[in-house]
């Protein structure tokens, strides 16, 4: 896709993640950007990309093609700034899920569009919607529903969010699943800005903290989380081989440059 604004020079670039091209963008430009969507009243896809999805990305081949067809996928974890810098192609900064969706749900409140909230647990996406309302005075929450993203209740699904006619639809299925979900049924839903979010509405309904800003900050945010949630381990362990394949790919760059 990659038409984000009428004027392909506007449009920000991809860098290349072992395969996946990941906006070069900053938190402000991705909210003007989907502001400018809203605005002219368009669909569009947007993933948060961490290295974990990069990983699920090399064998799995529909995630690998949704990341590098959604219209904005923006750089969510540290790991990702680390590997732009040692390929060349360094991104100017983070765009964490939890600030997005805070950052959108104000903007959603200023402007009048309706937000809706799938996914989670069964009663995680009312109370973050709650605590988005209270945070954001004015939002307007077209919905919430947990659902799964099971192809048999899909069709239920699409019904709700069409009768609800949401402007931003945010869906916590978590990777890959959202993302696939969002593809197959985004043009469905009509002038409709869908994120995959993952766990953003169970740190901002406060069912599970986050990390203190100050980890945040220096890229620990992920010790923070396997400290919290030993559970994450297994799912940690893709972030060795990522480093390691990061490595290797820069080390290849280096030696087609050198002469």
């Amino acid at each position: 896709m990659d038409q984000l604004t009428n004027d392909t020079a506007a449009s920000p670039s991809r860098h290349p993640i072992l395969g996946v091209g990941v906006h070069d963008v900053t938190e402000e430009e991705t909210v003007a950007l989907i502001a400018q969507l809203l605005q002219e009243g368009r669909s569009a896809q947007v993933a948060t990309v961490n290295p974990e999805f990069v990983m699920a990305a090399q064998h799995n081949i529909a995630f690998r093609e949704t990341l590098n067809s959604a219209d904005l996928a923006v750089p969510d974890g540290i790991g990702l700034i680390w590997a732009g810098r040692l390929l060349g192609t360094p991104f100017r900064g983070r765009v964490p899920g939890v600030e997005l969706t805070r950052r959108l749900a104000a903007l959603c409140a200023a402007h009048g569009y309706g937000l809706y909230l799938l996914g989670a647990a069964p009663g995680v996406a009312e109370e973050a919607a709650e605590r988005l309302q209270q945070e954001c005075p004015g939002l307007t929450i077209a919905g919430t529903y947990a659902g799964s993203p099971a192809p048999e209740e899909e069709e239920a699904i699409v019904a709700r969010l069409r009768a609800a006619a949401p402007r931003v639809v945010l869906v916590a299925y978590g990777a890959p699943r959202q993302d696939l979900w969002l593809r197959r049924n985004l043009p469905r839903l009509g002038p409709v800005v869908g994120l995959g979010v993952g766990g953003t509405f169970d740190y901002i309904s406060g069912r599970v903290p986050r990390a203190p800003a100050w980890m945040r900050r220096i890229g620990l945010e992920w010790l923070y989380r396997l400290l919290r949630q030993p559970w994450r381990w297994r799912r940690m362990l893709v972030l060795p081989v990522f480093g390691w394949r990061v490595l290797a790919q820069a080390r290849h760059r280096l030696g087609e440059e050198a002469p």
